[in-house]
């Protein structure tokens, strides 16, 4: 399994607050590292094992440490900081991130730089965000969760191999630092690199062979190779060490999937929800069964397995939760031709945004978002010229925020509409700017090879969009049988 903090940040500096001083608990021996400001040392202690788990993925196991932590000493921000990360709920980040926010001057610098990368990566700045993390580098370039911070951001921003540097840096400076070795594995598949990914996660194994994520990120690879049978024995290794390690149900239920075995699937996410220790669990099984009714192409069944995760959200009022749940079920309605029912789910999710207590970052970006909905509604309705003012409000609008995910939606519309006026080319040359990790993305570059005659090179993406072998990922079930439909013509 990936880390978790691809949009968010961690540690650094020396410039701590009077009442740290006066304690004696906030300064680390080794001014190499990121200081950890705390007003206890007791506080310290349970920060140190929530960590500790916490780099190994197991997070809700992590989460009680942090909060004995903050018990023990109300203004530990870093203590929120990871609280925040491993939080199951999207209220609860929100929450920790507001109470890490408000004590930025009471935290070193490296600390500080931390915090408001993660806020930048919530308010969907990444520039800003990169900003923060090269700092935090320069201010510790020996420091090795520095640099896998920002080896994790170039990661979620596609720039593979800058990752790897980072990440390779980061087991330089501390070669039994387990962390590194995973996120690298994952840098080098993205980087079709499948030798070197092997052995970074086999050396993630040797480091904690008594930890259930090194045999889960290793079972990624192989289900990525389309070895599901051996990517499913290593899942199994992993819960044989943690029965609970949540990750490793959902690969198991995703290999199902990928073999048509979709009641087995299903069977793995009921497995999962029965022994769910949070809401966060639930939700998680609860889509892994949704992403198996659809590649099944069952969109009744999908959309009733979204209205039970959307209604645990509801129960206390996750805002975030339930509009990115009513998005989803829009992106299914979408993607089954059913266009007016998708649009209303579209409209409620924005609703529900703009009407919660989310930050107004949040809702700047939703809005931006919907425009983007938008758009797809307009071009299946056959409104082409609406589709691209829109389209062309949404790109100028993602530019200026200057946000990676929304500038690769952007290419995405332009794409579309280039493939509605048959200029293939063109339509190529956008969805080569899309997200590259979003199987659609490859099915559409083959789309655009059809639309030119060109049988060999459709194939080829073809198969790319449906052999992409993506976790628990809704656009994967979305292409993978319309790919074997042409394929099987072909």
């Amino acid at each position: 399994m990936k880390n978790v903090f691809f949009q968010k940040s961690l540690f650094a500096s020396f410039l701590l607050l009077s009442f740290v001083f006066i304690s004696g608990c906030g300064k680390n021996t080794d001014e190499s590292k990121i200081p950890v400001t705390t007003s206890s040392e007791d506080a310290r202690a349970d920060f140190i094992k929530g960590r500790d788990l916490f780099d190994k993925l197991r997070q809700q196991e992590s989460l009680q440490h942090f909060e004995n932590a903050i018990a023990k000493d109300k203004d530990f921000a870093m203590a929120y900081y990871y609280h925040a990360i491993a939080n199951p709920t999207t209220k609860g980040f929100f929450e920790d991130l507001e109470k890490m926010t408000a004590l930025t001057d009471k935290v070193s610098e490296g600390e500080r730089l931390i915090i408001l990368s993660l806020k930048a990566g919530s308010d969907g700045n990444q520039a800003k965000q990169e900003e923060h993390l090269k700092k935090l580098v320069e201010l510790f370039p020996n420091d090795e969760r520095a640099h896998e911070l920002m080896g994790q951001f170039y990661f979620g921003q596609q720039k593979y191999q800058l990752a790897v540097d980072h990440l390779k840096k980061a087991s330089e400076i501390a070669p039994d630092y387990s962390s590194s070795y995973n996120m690298m594995g994952y840098s080098y598949r993205n980087l079709d690199n499948y030798g070197d990914a092997e052995k970074s996660f086999l050396k993630y194994i040797e480091l904690i062979p008594d930890d259930p994520n090194p045999y889960d990120s290793y079972a990624e690879l192989l289900m990525k190779e389309g070895k599901y049978e051996a990517s499913i024995e290593q899942y199994n290794k992993a819960l044989n060490q943690n029965p609970n390690f949540i990750g490793s149900h959902i690969g198991i239920a995703t290999n199902y999937t990928f073999l048509k075995k979709h009641d087995e699937a299903r069977k793995q996410c009921d497995v999962l929800f029965g022994m769910a220790r949070d809401d966060g669990e639930k939700r998680t099984a609860l889509f892994t069964k949704t992403v198996a009714y659809v590649d099944e192409g069952n969109t009744e069944m999908a959309l009733q397995e979204m209205q039970k995760q959307y209604e645990i959200a509801e129960k206390i009022n996750d805002a975030g939760a339930m509009a990115g749940d009513l998005n989803t079920m829009g992106n299914i309605l979408f993607d089954a031709g059913q266009y007016d029912e998708a649009k209303q789910k579209y409209d409620q999710a924005l609703s529900t945004t703009l009407n919660s207590n989310l930050p107004e970052e949040v809702k700047e970006t939703t809005k931006r978002l919907d425009i983007y909905n938008q758009v797809k509604i307009l071009l299946m309705n056959g409104k082409l010229a609406e589709a691209k003012t829109k389209a062309k409000e949404f790109s100028e609008k993602a530019a200026l925020a200057n946000n990676t995910f929304q500038i690769w939606s952007s290419h995405e519309l332009n794409g579309m509409i280039a493939m509605e006026e048959k200029d293939y080319n063109k339509a190529r040359e956008e969805f080569m700017q899309a997200n590259q990790q979003n199987p659609y993305t490859h099915y559409r570059i083959a789309l655009t090879y059809s639309g030119e005659g060109n049988k060999e090179e459709a194939k080829k993406h073809f198969e790319t969009s449906k052999n992409f072998n993506a976790l628990t990922n809704l656009n994967q079930a979305f292409v993978k049988n319309k790919a074997e439909v042409v394929l099987a013509t072909k």
